[in-house]
């Protein structure tokens, strides 16, 4: 009986891990194949559309669609039920940020090569840090900041590195790592602070039609002259199709993996994904890359390891605590029963 047990436990536990990375695999596939599709359709060398306020508003169309429906018609996630002033005032400023955010990552596609954006984007926990902190939302620690440091160099060393450097788009992809960190920290400041939380696809109900509205004013004076001046351009509804329903999927596919897995593990799956992508610009788009770039990357992977590293083990011992705390509770409610037994027992024998 024990062996088969045994045997049971290890299989549950086994398909558990399988279903898990299988999910992670998953999200990793969706998240570089929308990274190289971006790149493919902005690029003016290949697909040769640059306009990423454009594909961005797609996306937002489509995932507003797509999102309404899965929630209103399917039922397949509940709604958050929101006031409209914690809308206005909450969700409103985080579509905002995130528009923005979109904005500028696309963009720099135009002008970087995929493997450097995502060397460039090893600096969102040094970002997010600073931000943190400026928000009193962390707390500054030498350590922590000595670590940021170390990033921050070997991203500058990565930079020094980079073959078909340009300053505009560096500056778009900084810009862009500045603002989602922002957004990162508002989501914990204006939401999670008040108790609200949403899961991938309530999120992209409340946000996307808010980020549509934020990029359709920068879009009617950037981009709507160019398009109508160009009258050879028809939309290829197979193209922009496949691309917002991957960017649709990965929302799907994040929503799976942090249900199966957690937070940390998709940012140590984040760091897998860099790698590759980076192998992948490497040997397939043929972009170049360089030793420096290598070794510029590699101090601050290790610097970002790191800091994951150092998250976990805050996490465990939150845990620890909140679990001591609980026992603590739990023990002193039982004491305090046993006390009022006693008390009620001795009242007795004294009648």
């Amino acid at each position: 009986m024990t062996g088969k047990g045994g045997a049971t436990l290890s299989g549950g536990v086994m398909k558990k891990i399988i279903v898990s990375y299988t999910y992670l695999g998953i999200w990793i596939l969706l998240s570089s194949s929308v990274i190289v599709y971006n790149k493919y359709i902005l690029d003016k060398k290949l697909y040769n559309w640059p306009f990423p306020i454009s594909l961005t508003m797609i996306h937002m169309a489509f995932c507003s669609s797509l999102a309404f429906f899965l929630v209103r018609i399917l039922n397949f996630v509940e709604p958050v039920t929101l006031s409209r002033h914690v809308y206005f005032t909450c969700v409103l400023p985080i579509g905002a940020l995130y528009s923005l955010s979109l904005w500028l990552s696309n963009s720099a596609y135009i002008y970087l090569s995929v493997s450097f954006i995502q060397m460039l984007k090893a600096l969102m926990p040094v970002a997010v840090y600073t931000i943190g902190i400026l928000f009193k939302k962390d707390t500054f620690k030498n350590s922590t900041m000595c670590n940021m440091l170390a990033i921050s160099v070997g991203i500058a060393i990565a930079a020094y590195g980079e073959a078909k450097y340009d300053s505009w788009g560096v500056l778009l992809q900084l810009l862009a790592v500045l603002v989602e960190a922002t957004r990162l920290v508002m989501v914990q400041i204006l939401l999670n602070s008040k108790g609200i939380s949403f899961n991938p696809i309530a999120t992209l109900y409340y946000v996307a039609p808010s980020c549509l509205v934020f990029l359709s004013i920068p879009w009617i004076f950037v981009e709507l002259p160019i398009l109508r001046a160009s009258n050879s351009f028809k939309f290829d509804f197979v193209i922009f199709g496949s691309n917002s329903l991957c960017a649709f999927a990965l929302n799907l596919a994040v929503f799976l993996v942090v249900g199966k897995t957690s937070a940390l593990t998709m940012n140590i799956g984040g760091v897998v994904k860099d790698w590759l992508l980076i192998a992948f610009s490497w040997s397939v788009i043929k972009d170049t890359v360089t030793p420096v770039n290598l070794i510029g990357y590699g101090l601050a992977f290790l610097g970002v390891a790191y800091y994951n590293h150092q998250k976990l083990q805050a996490l465990k011992a939150n845990e620890v605590e909140k679990k001591s705390q609980q026992e603590d509770e739990e023990s002193g409610i039982l004491l305090t029963e046993r006390e009022q037994s006693g008390s009620g027992k001795k009242g007795d024998s004294q009648d």
